[in-house]
């Protein structure tokens, strides 16, 4: 059948990807001239299934609220007259609690396990090359109630068989010695071995000229403006040319890949989808002193950072602002992740050189994506992945263009599913909640 992809990030040329092996005609659609020019732009290059303790857990209530109104904080809620903001944000709080939070990491590492597998499956068959690195990641800590509250969600993602070990602040020195500057202040670190690092953008170019190679047809610089129903089903797509023409875009079926944009679409359809924008931030700069700066990927949890060493490039990405659609960058924020670099590997990096940029990303309060089916017989979702687009990619667009083509998944994963569907499986172990209304994946 014919399949139009509306995206072109990591998760729309993922999807894409893996329609066409599976025999589908296959078009990708985006408004920007080139794929992977927004969210998958500059993110912190991280394929981290151990980063997968949501933001929403029983510690967050308190520290959202120590940090409102403080420009430099890792999660900062700028409250708006947004009855969407109020509204994730009451589900977020619903999710802090351990019941939820156990939930939504078993969701998480089964998924970034699976896709973790999927993308070194690509990496080996299509031989792409993306500053990759398979070096592991190492979450430290500088704060002894950070690391002691890390043990337990550390130890659930090791019943899951994600291998993320507790170790001692002197072998985290050891994996890393980059870390030795801040070793007195090291209360310890977490470490996973399977975990990767890479730069997102490069591997989404790199599949898509693959896709382009293997026959899937790429609009791009069309603006999506309407998704038309007809009869329970998509008719079509409604958007205009890069000239500015109106065109209607037919197809048998359609996913939508559009991160934070997926809501405003969907929302005339009656489909309410549980996705705010979390405004991220990255940094990214030349290495300065080879001796100063790290090689393995490394996570910062208390800042809520990453770092990842992307060839002869550093970058720096995290934190989030949940500020509507707003992408302008604050330069409060922008320089407190340099001066935390710099407390961390003081020369590593050119900051004289150093490169902003932030994007939204798609997050659910739940932080569990959105993928599968809806109400709408030919429309499927695959978004609200939030910080985790770049580690859930791959196992996502397999996973989506399996359900599509009425294959059975290849993992055990709460995908969306229409009502009836829903109410065909309750025997099933797998929750099964609906597009088709407000859910939240409860």
């Amino acid at each position: 059948m014919h399949v139009i992809v509306l995206g072109a990030g990591l998760l729309g040329i993922s999807s894409a990807w893996h329609l066409r092996q599976l025999g589908h005609e296959v078009t990708v659609v985006d408004r920007q001239n080139a794929p992977a020019a927004e969210t998958s732009f500059a993110n912190g290059g991280q394929i981290s299934v151990s980063h997968a303790e949501p933001w929403a857990n029983p510690s967050a209530p308190l520290k959202v609220l120590r940090w409102l109104g403080q420009e430099d904080a890792p999660l900062l809620f700028r409250l708006r007259a947004d009855p969407a903001q109020w509204s994730w944000g009451l589900r977020f709080l619903r999710e802090c609690t351990p019941a939820r939070t156990r939930h939504n990491i078993e969701q998480i590492v089964r998924l970034g396990t699976y896709s973790r597998q999927v993308l070194q499956q690509l990496r080996r068959d299509l031989g792409l090359q993306y500053d990759q690195r398979a070096q592991g990641i190492l979450h430290f800590y500088t704060s002894q109630k950070e690391f002691d509250a890390a043990e337990a969600p550390a130890a659930q993602m090791r019943e899951l068989g994600c291998d993320r070990r507790v170790i001692s602040a002197d072998e985290a020195v050891r994996l890393e010695p980059a870390l030795r500057h801040i070793r007195p202040q090291l209360a310890g670190a977490t470490f996973t071995s399977e975990d990767e690092s890479g730069d997102a953008r490069q591997f989404t170019l790199a599949l898509a000229e693959r896709c382009r190679q293997d026959g899937v047809r790429f609009l791009m610089g069309h603006g999506i403006t309407a998704l038309r129903e007809a009869g329970g089903r998509i008719d079509h797509v409604e958007a205009t040319d890069p000239e500015g023409a109106f065109r209607r875009l037919r197809a048998d079926a359609f996913v939508v890949a559009l991160g934070s944009f997926s809501p405003g679409l969907l929302r005339p359809l009656g489909l309410r989808l549980p996705i705010y924008p979390a405004k991220g931030y990255s940094v990214t700069m030349p290495v300065k002193d080879a001796a100063m700066a790290h090689q393995v990927s490394l996570t910062d949890d208390e800042y809520k950072l990453v770092f990842s060493r992307l060839g002869d490039r550093l970058r720096i990405a995290g934190t989030a602002e949940l500020n509507g659609h707003d992408r302008q960058l604050n330069r409060v924020r922008c320089e407190a992740i340099v001066r935390r670099v710099e407390q961390l590997f003081p020369g590593a990096g050119d900051t004289s050189q150093a490169q902003f940029w932030t994007g939204l990303r798609p997050a659910t309060p739940s932080n569990v994506p959105l993928i599968g089916a809806t109400r709408l017989e030919n429309l499927w979702l695959n978004t609200g992945h939030g910080t985790l687009g770049w580690t859930h990619a791959c196992g996502s667009g397999r996973s989506v263009a399996r359900l599509l083509s009425g294959l059975a998944p290849e993992l055990d994963f709460a995908f969306t599913r229409p009502p009836s569907a829903s109410r065909q499986s309750r025997s099933s172990h797998r929750p099964s909640p609906s597009p088709s209304a407000s859910s939240s994946r409860r």
